[in-house]
């Protein structure tokens, strides 16, 4: 948090990613005639941006099994078993706040174009084992708008937490606005040189990827889908969602359970469907020995990085 006061805005339910999507469209729209008429206008400029100071709640938000089975059977996690209960995995969570994250980003007065945004990292801190038929509360709400080299930059915070206020676990997501510009001097770092690592797996994805993600998770961005509406918005052609290889590495990492975590991940180059990707798991032990994984995927034909990012326990 960074200490914005914001007001609540409770919604009745987890909104729909396939409404969320047509308002971001619709949006996208309307933001392009504005922008043209505004240019008409001799002598109008508008002011710098600014986030709404809002944080959206959903009550009563359900990791169901069946849902959160065929989310594991998708990304390949295997169903974490705690002192009589399974404990939700750790991607699932991000896919049930991903839908109350997207009600702020399309909100009318949030400042960027959704479509086509470029999701640049993740950051997810696991503090409490969340058990499957849960109830939590869900909130969201934008923050840091900020520079990058290659135009803006925004972070999405979301929470699920317990009745008791106790909340168990939070994931910030940056995303980028290509060609937006914003007040201040951007301090992201350029990329650094890979150097391809010994491969421990090998991913060959074939073209429903996205369309299959997109059934578990309720992402059915349209860059995920299929050729033409990937192009249409920008891409090469269709690619895997972020959260797909993230979580899939996070599987592959295979946190204890009960264990509280932290868990990262960067993107870099998308992963184009069909497609192969080489990936490098390394950790400092397994079972309660276990504190940090680090992992690592990327075309394994052209040696470009796909993601990298880090699983490391929290606390003793």
């Amino acid at each position: 948090m960074d200490g914005t006061p914001r007001e609540q805005v409770v919604l009745t339910d987890v909104p729909s990613l396939g409404g969320l999507y047509a308002r971001a469209a619709a949006g996208a729209a309307g933001g392009a005639l504005t922008r043209g008429l505004a240019a008409r206008r001799p002598g109008r400029r508008p002011g710098p941006p600014a986030l709404p100071a809002v944080e959206h709640v959903v009550e009563g938000v359900v990791v169901d099994a069946p849902g959160h089975e065929a989310f594991c059977r998708t990304v390949g996690a295997p169903l974490r078993e705690g002192p009589g209960r399974t404990e939700a995995f750790s991607g699932h969570l991000h896919a049930l706040a991903f839908p109350v994250a997207m009600s702020v980003l399309t909100r009318r007065d949030f400042p960027l174009p959704v479509l086509g945004m470029v999701h640049l990292a993740n950051e997810v801190e696991h503090r409490g084992a969340v058990a499957v038929g849960e109830d939590l509360t869900a909130t969201a709400h934008a923050e840091r708008l900020r520079p990058h080299r290659a135009g803006a930059q925004v972070d999405v915070v979301a929470r699920f937490s317990r009745e008791d206020g106790e909340v168990v676990w939070t994931g910030r997501s940056t995303y980028l606005a290509k060609g937006v510009r914003v007040p201040g001097t951007a301090d992201d770092a350029p990329r650094r040189e890979f150097a391809p690592p010994a491969p421990t797996g090998r991913w060959q994805l074939p073209a429903g990827t996205g369309r299959d993600y997109a059934a578990v998770s309720g992402d059915w961005n349209p860059i995920h889908l299929s050729g033409p509406t990937a192009r249409a918005l920008g891409m090469r052609g269709t690619i895997a969602h972020g959260m797909y290889s993230a979580s899939r590495a996070l599987a592959e990492v295979g946190v204890p359970a009960g264990t509280a975590f932290r868990w990262t991940v960067e993107f870099a180059a998308p992963v184009l469907l069909p497609g192969t990707v080489a990936v490098a798991v390394s950790d400092d032990g397994r079972g309660a020995q276990w504190r940090r994984s680090d992992y690592v995927g990327w075309d394994p034909r052209r040696g470009r990085p796909h993601f990298t990012g880090a699983v490391e326990r929290l606390g003793p």
